[in-house]
């Protein structure tokens, strides 16, 4: 590599890097061009990023930034993939999950905004950090719990209410059907009214 193409990569690199605040650095070596190139599409799927690159290179480049990388610097050493993403547990993710397979990818470390993770310990750690679209989500559940109590709430009492006034009312419509059975004659004792009445202008 020429020194102008050495410089333009640096140059690609940094770029690449003030770009993203959520960067992972891990150890892919060992796998072989096809659990590479599943490794690629389960990133691809999750949104991710990754990139191989050369220690020197992404040291310089992460040197020349005006960042904090803190002990990050200190594991460039041997193979070196980046990791990038907008959500800060999906490469946490996909690394879990490539992993029930492999025993790679092995994290580095990470650096989410302003906070550095070092080792591949805390991988866990950085699986369970929640995303703002997660946080956003829990608390929207939160909110509508107790309004769904209630309107489950009205509901029930509304069809409560609703059986008691039919009820009412069945009862009521029985009560005026009785009484008008009682009050109005039937044909049969009309008639019998009348023919008393006759036998009694008869005699």
């Amino acid at each position: 590599m020429t020194r102008e193409e050495k410089s333009r990569a640096i140059t690609e690199i940094t770029d690449l890097l003030s770009q993203n605040e959520i960067i992972y650095l891990t150890d892919i070596s060992g796998l072989n061009s096809t659990e590479t190139s599943n490794l690629r599409r389960l990133c691809f799927k999750s949104g991710v990023k990754l990139e191989v690159m050369k220690n020197t290179l992404l040291e310089k480049a992460m040197t020349d930034l005006d960042k904090d990388f803190g002990g990050l610097l200190e594991t460039l050493k041997g193979n070196t993939s980046v990791m990038l993403s907008d959500v800060g547990n999906a490469p946490a993710k996909v690394i879990k999950d490539f992993r029930k397979k492999s025993d790679r990818p092995i994290l580095k470390g990470a650096i989410i905004k302003n906070d550095i993770y070092l080792g591949d310990e805390k991988l866990e750690l950085l699986f369970s950090i929640k995303s703002k679209e997660e946080l956003i989500g829990e608390i929207i559940l939160l909110l509508q719990s107790p309004v769904k109590n209630v309107i489950s709430a009205l509901k029930s009492s509304s069809s409560k209410l609703s059986g008691i006034i039919q009820a009412l009312s069945n009862r009521e419509e029985k009560s005026i059907n009785k009484e008008a059975s009682v009050e109005e004659p039937t044909d049969e004792a009309s008639a019998k009214d009348d023919s008393e009445e006759t036998n009694k202008k008869e005699n």
